[in-house]
């Protein structure tokens, strides 16, 4: 530290302050500080209408009108996500390329693979949760389940012979049949789809009788009575679907699920940048008319800090990866 007896205690502060204002300019870069000037890609990598697909569009429009600079949002389904969430990952960190994801890709595809080409617990700099995804079990008419009781005692009518649906092997549609199914002593077929979206038609045409849908997705053709609900998985009633009972109403206590979609950029980009583009989300989740339409679909807006996110995608691999460990589940 530079001493003088000119200036003293002020220099020497004076110094300190200047060491910390040139860190500052190295974490942010000049150019980070006229962010953004130019037209931003939300990489999404789910299926153009799923549930978090839907919930980012929302939230990116009106971030879009607030930052006075276009967000496009991109679809990049491929590998139940992997290839897309390795894009934003490789991506250069500038905050003009960043990613919507859900823990179905970071958690759940991430975990079932023997090694994803990203590091989903630190391959990214976590900007903000967006909304938690309520889900509902649902089945074809045709099957005469009513409730989840009832679809509990067709199973054990007939063991492994009653198929269910899914969004793809490791999905959460698949994780949380599972987690339905072993504490029950139930044995379902699994057929496994490549999307959430053909998954649930083939169940309203019949094709297979039941699966776990996000409430968004499902809630259309349970209005329409193409779909019965069975259940609900939380502990209160879900304000979409009063009528429907919880499990536990049902008859299967302690089984609760629920899923997030969150906004991450890649590994590197100034803090400057992450802050803006987390308060931005904020803002926009915060509007009322936002925080309405997405509370009609089913998904609750959740806003965090990035630290908030990046505690809870850690505690969500690891929890998911011992699930997926105990019941054995392999990809196909």
């Amino acid at each position: 530290m530079i001493k003088t007896k000119f200036f003293g205690r002020q220099f020497i502060f004076g110094g300190i302050a200047i060491l910390l204002s040139l860190g500052m300019l190295s974490l942010n870069p000049v150019w980070a500080q006229t962010y953004p000037d130019k037209t931003i890609t939300l990489l999404v990598p789910l299926q153009a209408g799923s549930a978090g697909d839907t919930v980012l569009r929302v939230v990116a429009q009106k971030m879009a009108e607030n930052m006075k600079q276009a967000i496009v949002v991109e679809n990049q389904a491929g590998v139940s996500g992997l290839l897309g969430a390795e894009r934003v990952s490789r991506a250069a960190p500038d905050g003009y390329f960043i990613g919507g994801i859900s823990d179905s890709v970071l958690n759940f595809a991430a975990n079932l693979v023997e090694k994803a080409n990203f590091d989903s617990v630190g391959g990214f700099e976590p900007i903000s949760l967006v909304a938690n995804v309520s889900w509902v079990l649902v089945a074809n008419p045709a099957l005469g389940a009513k409730s989840i009781g009832d679809l509990m005692a067709l199973a054990r009518a007939k063991p492994g012979m009653l198929d269910y649906a899914s969004a793809g092997t490791g999905s959460p549609h698949h994780i949380a049949m599972e987690m339905l199914t072993r504490p029950q002593r139930v044995t379902m077929k699994h057929i496994p789809y490549k999307g959430a979206s053909q998954s649930l038609i083939d169940v309203v045409s019949g094709q297979v009788p039941v699966m776990f849908s996000a409430t968004s997705v499902a809630l259309p053709f349970i209005k329409q009575g193409k779909l019965i609900a069975l259940g609900v998985p939380t502990e209160k009633r879900s304000p979409l679907l009063p009528e429907v009972p919880t499990f536990a109403e049902g008859g299967v206590a302690g089984f609760n699920f629920a899923t997030w979609v969150a906004m991450y950029a890649p590994k590197g980009t100034p803090a400057l940048i992450v802050n803006r583009l987390n308060a931005e989300a904020r803002k926009a989740l915060e509007d009322p008319a936002v925080r309405e339409k997405l509370l009609s679909m089913g998904l609750e807006p959740a806003p965090t800090t990035p630290a908030q996110l990046a505690k809870m995608t850690a505690d969500g691999h690891a929890a998911v990866k011992k699930i997926i460990k105990d019941a054995g589940i392999k990809a196909e």
